[in-house]
């Protein structure tokens, strides 16, 4: 699900809402209720290349390692 962040500028507050594709939202700031907000571009949220392998560790796909080799 999407989070976006937003920064009230009445009181200079960050906050974050999750908003759902095709919902209109008109963010009030939790902290004053104020309306006097605007979306802050952060960072996206990815998943390094490769495939997870149990305690977070990422296994690299054997595409990658034979690319690798033939650089080398």
């Amino acid at each position: 699900m999407p989070i976006y962040e937003f920064r009230c500028l009445s009181c200079f507050k960050d906050f974050e809402i999750v908003i759902l594709p095709k919902e209109v939202v008109n963010p009030i700031c939790p902290y004053c209720g104020s309306k006097n907000v605007e979306k802050k571009i952060s960072l996206a949220s990815i998943r390094p290349k490769g495939i997870p392998k149990g305690k977070g560790g990422f296994k690299v796909p054997e595409c990658m390692n034979r690319e690798r080799e033939r650089q080398n």
